[in-house]
């Protein structure tokens, strides 16, 4: 039996916080005239956000700068920069009843996430906001989104999100090496693959998918949480790069397709998951030990691919083939690519199946092995390999194409593994 609001009858939105959306509404009206950004698209954005938030996770706030402490940075990128932060009051939770006061969680650790140089309100800042707020509830993790704030120094807008320990995905990889095994690399491809095929059922591209922007809770934490959406764009249309227009993003990790300047599709999300499969599977950044420049982006046009270590799952190797193929249509979509991920998960626990065989061979093939040219023990990174998204502008790059004998290589490789792959089951 529903529970019900002992002020006006109606029934919770949300029973566990006993959430009554019309009594909430009336109390956030009544402290409009209590607060102001500074400005009104964000006051508007805000106050919306409250008038239509039927549990406490939907709440979104303006938060005075002086309610933050020990502020300090903890990473830059291209376009923004973040910063660690206690919230010393936390977000709001439930309406106090008895004392007539919202019920807030109390101190909170919190990231603050400042776009460079934007002083006013613009096109990519309420972007990457909206889109928050869409994925909240699609995705399995999301990023909680508590409010907005302004650096009195700068006047800067910033974003007040939740704060990760655990650091990004190459954090992870780097400081927990050693203890990444093959269910945690098959736990973390089947998980991005979800959360993906979730954010494309939105019509939401990334269009800055590489792991700075893969956070965890913590180092031991299985989850992983897609963040930083602020280069996405919601497919109303034709996105298409201007010929004349530098693109974004951080090269490695971005299809050919759009380095010369062609539209940037849900396929090209598929295809930087290619790369972010081999880091996981690997240890190392693609293309780490060359400079980042146009010479690269040539021969990425030209079919350059990094190798894919012998010993690594058939399996695994196919799927990030067909994810970076230069042929688009032929990439898969995130939904198939969470159903073949999880089969290949759960027939981890299978002793018979093809994919834990094949990860037994390469787990003996790594315990026999004292040294190799490269590891991710050892690797060394170029000083002019940038992992942080940029501005490119790399004119007059050849068509994609694949390299030569990568398909007869894929073909064999499908061929192979058809029937293994064959599976009546639906992961939605």
């Amino acid at each position: 039996m529903p529970y019900v609001c002992p002020e006006c009858n109606e029934e919770y939105s949300d029973d566990f916080w006993k959430w009554c959306k019309p009594c909430n509404l009336t109390r956030f009206k009544n402290d409009f005239d209590k607060w102001t950004s500074g400005n009104e698209t964000i006051d508007k954005f805000i106050k919306d956000t409250q008038l239509n938030a039927d549990y406490y996770k939907k709440v979104i706030e303006w938060i005075p700068y002086d309610r933050f402490q020990d502020i300090k940075q903890i990473a830059k990128g291209g376009f923004g920069t973040i910063y660690y932060a206690k919230w010393v009051d936390g977000d709001i939770r439930y309406w106090d009843m008895e004392n007539q006061h919202w019920k807030r969680y109390g101190q909170l650790e919190v990231a603050l996430k400042k776009f460079n140089g934007i002083v006013d309100i613009n096109e990519d800042f309420l972007n990457e906001m909206e889109i928050h707020l869409r994925t909240r509830d699609a995705l399995s993790n999301s990023i909680i989104f508590f409010g907005i704030t302004k650096d009195p120094e700068t006047h800067e807008y910033m974003m007040v999100l939740e704060y990760f320990k655990g650091g990004n995905l190459r954090n992870y990889l780097n400081n927990n090496l050693n203890n990444i095994n093959w269910y945690d690399k098959l736990y973390n491809l089947k998980d991005l693959a979800n959360e993906f095929s979730r954010i494309h059922n939105l019509d939401i591209v990334h269009r800055d998918f590489h792991p700075g922007n893969i956070l965890k809770s913590s180092l031991e934490s299985e989850y992983t949480y897609v963040s930083d959406f602020g280069l996405s764009k919601l497919i109303t249309g034709s996105i298409k790069n201007s010929p004349n227009k530098p693109i974004s993003g951080v090269l490695p990790y971005m299809a050919p397709e759009v380095l010369i300047g062609g539209e940037y599709t849900k396929a090209a999300d598929v295809y930087s998951f290619a790369f972010i499969a081999y880091e996981i599977i690997t240890g190392i950044p693609p293309y780490h030990d060359v400079s980042h420049d146009k010479d690269l982006a040539y021969k990425i046009c030209n079919g350059l691919r990094p190798k894919i270590p012998f010993y690594t799952p058939k399996l695994i190797t196919q799927v990030i083939m067909r994810c970076w193929d230069a042929r688009i249509t032929y990439r898969p979509t995130f939904k198939n690519l969470k159903k073949e991920l999880y089969k290949y998960y759960n027939d981890y626990f299978k002793n018979t199946s093809e994919i834990r065989i094949q990860i037994k061979k390469a787990e003996e093939f790594s315990k026999n092995q004292t040294t190799t040219a490269t590891t991710p023990a050892n690797y060394k990174t170029h000083p002019q390999a940038i992992y942080t998204s940029r501005l490119l502008d790399f004119p007059n790059l050849p068509e994609p194409k694949n390299e030569e004998n990568f398909e007869k290589k894929l073909e064999e490789l499908t061929a192979s593994f058809y029937r293994i792959n064959a599976s009546d089951e639906d992961f939605l």
